[in-house]
């Protein structure tokens, strides 16, 4: 049974930074492709950014420059670390298998001053 559990988030201020996490467990992890995604009040769930098996990354163009995906094999986690936070930014962000297409809970990132 896939689990992921997302945590990290918070509110900040326009500017600030978080840093998300997702441990996962059934899968295996050193194998996966893992991804964040996010989606805003009445808005649909959209790409944030990707993490593949060899460590190579693809984001979205909003975040680009400002959020980096990273993965630690040993602990089952994949991180988002978000600098540059702006307003655009909140939603609740959610963590992504992409072999087995499983979903974590959600965590919520708000970013207002």
């Amino acid at each position: 049974q896939v689990q992921l559990v997302e945590s990290g988030g918070g509110l900040v201020q326009p500017g600030g930074s978080l840093r998300l996490s997702c441990a996962a467990s059934g899968i295996i992890f050193s194998h996966s492709a893992l991804g964040w995604y996010r989606q805003a009040p009445g808005k649909q769930r959209e790409f944030v950014a990707r993490i593949r098996t060899y460590g190579s990354t693809n984001y979205a163009d909003s975040v680009k420059g400002r959020f980096t995906i990273s993965r630690d094999n040993a602990k089952n986690t994949v991180y988002l670390q978000m600098n540059n936070l702006k307003p655009e930014d909140t939603a609740v962000y959610y963590c992504n298998d992409l072999f087995t297409n499983s979903w974590g809970q959600g965590t919520q990132v708000t970013i207002s001053s």
